[in-house]
């Protein structure tokens, strides 16, 4: 039997997120014919709607609200949005939930943005990773995000989606350590380890009496539909791929907490590891620490030692692991934020934009899934060690893309499993990681069968 699902009509106005838009802006977007904008716009704006929905499956979303539309109307005032088939849990008694209509309106002004201003512009040269730095910075300043009369003091967290409830709880404990100590939190802005900390530290922020705390949520279409955007985050902002939304993280916080995740945080972990040791970056300061419950001590372990066995030890020695202590965290990231405050201020780098930050093209082109292009990943150690992790980022792109987007899931029903293929020892390693991500029910949601998009050639 079918399930039904509730669903609402509304239409509804911008709540001062979002400049009024011309009539060629308004068509544009609407203009179904000249490209997938439109597409992007509707598909950004259910996974807002869906907030609170228990789905990590991009492909199940768009197809259970398949009759799901979004139109804009201009107005002389300005512009409204009218929503068809809308997720119900959006509205409280017809209305809509002032922070999802916030997001709502963020998707529209970032899509519309990166479309006009950023796409086919000549001013940001996207085959050079100054353009596409400059590109990022633009997108976060238009979004206004960026505070430039704050101390550094935002910090990344990254994380699973799928975590079990006793890592969440510890995801709270942490951010609440963190909002005591007047941390503001950034997170991909999903479920999970991306909404624990912000919940902790909004009880942190209340306790110090502090008003103004910034809970930082980084997104991108891709990604949004299995990650929606929960409802703490006060500030989102949805950049063009993973590749600008990795960056903004590291060029926006200050430093990073992990906690325990899939293959997604795995990625995440590559992408700083391989920017931090990159022979530019080294006397730069970014505090990095892997943290979770005693519960989660394994996943550490198998992390330690995958890096360990690819990128070695001068990797791991530019992170911290703290297991269940979630007031060491908060001490050890303050007072290595202490330490990025009098670097900047030393060396005139911006407070709200890490800009000596040496990111190399490899971490900024984006990576295309496909089976001939994972298959073609050079996963070997003969080739500088930065370039390994951007490599190996790349095959947990690819498997993030096939567990969760649309576009990958539907990838691997036609044509079967990624193949990742390499160094054999790497490959025996990378396996065995994977492996206990799965054992430890970190792909999927609890109690979700989860079927492999990859298979690894030893």
């Amino acid at each position: 039997m079918k399930q039904s699902i509730e669903v609402v009509d509304a239409r509804i106005s911008p709540e001062g997120r979002l400049d009024v838009l011309s009539r060629f802006e308004v068509s544009k977007l609407l203009d179904t014919s000249q490209g997938d904008l439109y597409k992007i716009f509707r598909n950004c704006s259910l996974a807002v709607l869906n907030c609170g929905n228990s789905m990590d499956d991009g492909k199940e979303l768009l197809e259970r609200y398949s009759s799901f539309d979004i139109s804009v109307i201009q107005q002389e005032r300005g512009i409204k949005l009218e929503v068809k088939s809308a997720p119900e849990n959006a509205f409280v008694d017809g209305v809509m939930i002032k922070g999802i209509n916030e997001h709502l309106f963020a998707v529209l002004r970032d899509v519309v943005y990166v479309n006009n201003e950023i796409n086919d512009n000549p001013k940001f040269d996207l085959d050079t990773s100054e353009g596409i730095t400059t590109a990022v910075f633009h997108i976060l300043r238009n979004s206004k995000i960026l505070l430039p009369m704050k101390p550094p003091n935002m910090v990344v967290c990254w994380g699973g989606h799928s975590i079990k409830r006793k890592e969440y709880d510890y995801t709270k404990e942490v951010g609440h350590e963190m909002g005591l100590r007047g941390m503001d939190i950034c997170t991909g802005c999903g479920p999970g380890a991306m909404k624990g900390p912000m919940k902790g530290a909004t009880i942190g922020h209340a306790k110090q009496r502090i008003t103004g705390g910034q809970y930082l949520g980084i997104s991108e279409p891709g990604i949004i539909a299995a990650e929606s955007p929960n409802p703490i985050v006060n500030d989102l902002v949805i950049m063009p791929d993973i590749e600008k939304r990795l960056e903004a993280f590291v060029r926006a916080g200050h430093g990073i907490v992990v906690f325990p995740g899939g293959a997604g945080t795995a990625e995440e972990i590559l992408y700083i590891l391989g920017i931090l040791l990159h022979p530019k970056n080294k006397h730069i300061p970014f505090p990095l620490i892997l943290t979770g419950p005693e519960c989660a001590k394994d996943y550490f372990v198998g992390i330690n030692q995958f890096i360990a066995d690819t990128l070695g030890i001068e990797a791991q020695q530019r992170y911290t692991v703290i297991i269940d202590d979630p007031m060491q965290v908060a001490r050890e990231m303050a007072a290595g934020l202490e330490k990025v405050r009098k670097f900047r201020k030393k060396t005139g780098d911006a407070f709200y934009f890490n800009w000596l930050l040496h990111i190399d093209l490899a971490f900024q082109q984006p990576f295309l899934p496909t089976h001939k292009n994972m298959l073609a990943l050079e996963l070997h150690k003969d080739q500088p060690v930065h370039l390994l992790a951007a490599n190996l980022r790349r095959a947990f792109s690819g498997i993030v893309a096939g567990n969760v987007k649309d576009e990958g899931i539907r990838t691997i029903e036609k044509h079967g499993h990624f193949e990742i293929k390499g160094d054999a020892n790497m490959m025996k390693s990378l396996d065995a990681l994977l492996a206990s991500f799965v054992e430890q029910e970190r792909m999927k949601l609890p109690g979700k069968k989860y079927t492999p998009c990859y298979r690894v050639v030893t």
